[in-house]
């Protein structure tokens, strides 16, 4: 079964020039982004994106990741999906991983929207036969027709966000790794899309979302993970959490 653990897992990157110590007031000033160890030997500051993060998240696991932009909510994701690797800790996925976020990341602009639809498929961990399979679905759901035979640095935005969310979703998830932000066009097409991203995550084992959302979180999770510059501060039940997270005495408490 799907399962992820994580035990101290810590991420951090370093900035060598010059702007460091205004990154550090910005980051401070809008207490975001983690915390920050300066080196002034080396004219280096460390951005400590993510520090000793522990949890494990089993099969049926919907969790929510909630906190202000750049408490590490999106850091996690990309964690979990393998793009960014951890400094310190160790990390145990077991499962195939399925990120819906950056859906148009590994597409090609100068290839055709035919050609990006084996290029994505390939980035997702598809199979050149399973891509074969599934490509008259994706063709048919992103409804984008002769423009396929066109490169996609020819589409509108939308155009694109169709073609790339078809191509994400035409996979069979285990672990589902989803941030908030998914447009896909205009309204009778999001309507489809909602419906699909629904069916989608139900075949999901675990999910891991990243929300602003209360009604999101409250709808979807099962659990709810908050986090504050880099660090789980608190985790439970998704009513009991958001009461926490909303709670003005206690965002003091953690602006500090």
């Amino acid at each position: 079964m799907a399962r992820i653990q994580l035990d101290n897992v810590s991420v951090s990157f370093p900035v060598y020039d010059s702007s460091t110590r205004s990154i550090k007031n910005r980051i401070l000033s809008n207490n975001a982004g983690g915390s920050i160890d300066n080196d002034t030997n080396k004219h280096q500051s460390t951005v400590n994106a993510l520090e000793q993060v522990t949890e494990t998240f089993d099969h049926g696991t919907r969790v929510g990741l909630v906190g202000h932009n750049g408490a590490g909510k999106s850091t996690l994701l990309r964690v979990l999906a393998g793009i960014y690797e951890p400094c310190s800790g160790n990390l145990l996925i077991r499962g195939h991983v399925a990120p819906l976020f950056d859906i148009a990341l590994g597409m090609d602009h100068e290839a055709t929207g035919y050609e990006n639809i084996r290029l994505r498929g390939l980035f997702l961990g598809l199979s050149k036969s399973e891509i074969d399979r599934k490509t008259d679905d994706i063709i048919d759901f992103a409804e984008l027709g002769g423009f396929l035979d066109l490169p996609v640095r020819t589409y509108s935005a939308g155009m694109l966000l169709r073609l790339a969310f078809a191509v994400s979703t035409a996979i069979e998830p285990e672990i589902l790794l989803i941030d908030e932000g998914i447009a896909a066009g205009d309204a009778a097409f999001l309507e489809k899309a909602n419906k699909r991203l629904h069916e989608f995550t139900n075949r999901a084992s675990i999910i891991v979302l990243a929300s602003h959302s209360p009604d999101l979180i409250m709808s979807m999770c099962t659990s709810v993970v908050i986090m504050e510059r880099g660090r789980i501060i608190a985790s439970g039940n998704p009513a009991e959490m958001l009461q926490f997270y909303a709670d003005p005495t206690t965002s003091a408490h953690r602006a500090q």
